[in-house]
Parts: C-alpha cells; sequence; structure tokens
C-alpha cells in the first residue's frame, strides 16, 4: 500500500498530464482535437492525411489557442512522406515564450528559417508539429502541408494575437507580444527537468 506522500505525487502527476490543453487552429491539423492523446506524437494521429493544407513558402503563420497563462511554442518540421517518429524532425528557428490565454498567432516562413538546407521548395510535402509546453508538460499537434511559391493564405483564415494585434495577411503576422529568445528554450528544457525529477521522486518512493 502506498502511503499518503506517494499518493500526492500520483494526483500532481495526474493533474500535469490532464491540464495542459492547446489547439492547433491553422494550419488544419490531422484531425479532431484528442485531449487525452495531446501528449503523445502527433496528437495520436500517427499518418499523414492526403488532402494536406496548401502553405505559403514564404510569408506564412500558424495559429492556436492557449489555454495557458504562460507557455513556450515551437515548430518542428520533416520533409518525409509519413514520419513516424521525433527523430524525423528537425527544429524551425527559435521556440517562442508567450503569456496569456485565448488565440495567438506566430510567422513560419520557411524561405528564411533555419531548415533552408532541407532545400524546400515549391511543391514538396511536408509536416509540421507544434511542440507546446505550458509548464506542464510538452503536448503535440501535427499538420501536412504542400509548400507553394506563389500562394497567399486567405483573408478568411484569421490571425488572432489575445493582446488584441489581429492581421489577415500571409506577410505580417501578429505576434508582437512574443520574443524569440534564448531565454524561451531555457525555460523549456528546465520545465521539463523539473518534470523529470519528479518522475525521479516518485520512482524513488515506489521501490
Amino acid at each position: 500500500m502506498h502511503s499518503p506522500a506517494v499518493a500526492f505525487l500520483f494526483a500532481l502527476i495526474t493533474a500535469v498530464v490532464v491540464n495542459a490543453h492547446f489547439q492547433l487552429q491553422f494550419p488544419a491539423p490531422r484531425g479532431v482535437f484528442n485531449m487525452d492523446n495531446e501528449p503523445t506524437f502527433c496528437d495520436g494521429y500517427l499518418d499523414s492525411v492526403s488532402n494536406r493544407t496548401e502553405f505559403p513558402l514564404s510569408g506564412g503563420f500558424y495559429s492556436l489557442n492557449s489555454e495557458h497563462t504562460q507557455w513556450v511554442v515551437g515548430v518542428l518540421i520533416s520533409t518525409l512522406d509519413n514520419p513516424q517518429s521525433f527523430n524525423n524532425f528537425s527544429q524551425v528557428n527559435s521556440f517562442f515564450q508567450d503569456d496569456g490565454e485565448g488565440l495567438f498567432c506566430f510567422p513560419l516562413d520557411f524561405a528564411t528559417s533555419n531548415v533552408t538546407s532541407l532545400g524546400l521548395k515549391s511543391g514538396d510535402n511536408v509536416t509540421i508539429q507544434i511542440v507546446f509546453d505550458g509548464g506542464d508538460g510538452q503536448l503535440y499537434q501535427c499538420a501536412d502541408l504542400t509548400l507553394s511559391d506563389n500562394f497567399n493564405i486567405s483573408s478568411s483564415v484569421s490571425c488572432t494575437n489575445a493582446t488584441g494585434s489581429t492581421t489577415t495577411t500571409s506577410t505580417s503576422p501578429s505576434a508582437t507580444s512574443s520574443t524569440t529568445t534564448s531565454s524561451a528554450m531555457s525555460n523549456y528544457l528546465a520545465v521539463n527537468s523539473a518534470i523529470g525529477i519528479l518522475f525521479a521522486v516518485v520512482g524513488l518512493a515506489l521501490a
């Protein structure tokens, strides 16, 4: 029989897992939001879709709904037709650190990103994986895209920032409240280190 302290730690870990949520708004995710699978690869959707979203090679953006007051978010990309593991992905630029709940929009310009070495070009099929961490674990959602150098995101696709700034064009996404700094990644790693220590404590308590 476990001690009250161990029971408390299990309850804390359970809270960590179930309280963390975000929803990718644009581009369209692989499937309907699955809260239970959100901490897993591509939110549990392992296979790429045939109806990929057309996406600009330059001047694009992605948007999400955050249910956390403080968080870090970033983008991974794979050029495989059907990536099956995190090893198939490369990180796109720095992670964004932001505050607030609601809708947020961030630039995603492949033509000027750090993954230009991948040789991305118009017509390429790629998969992006959004990594979100609100301080209680990493969450993932994927979107399958076809890149185009002459495609503009429709003005009907909202690029809204919860701070009040809004744009509906693909060339000037609203991310004015965000900062792409090394501290964002440092905080991201610190959070995951803390989670790892928590699980280690539980393991020792059970030993």
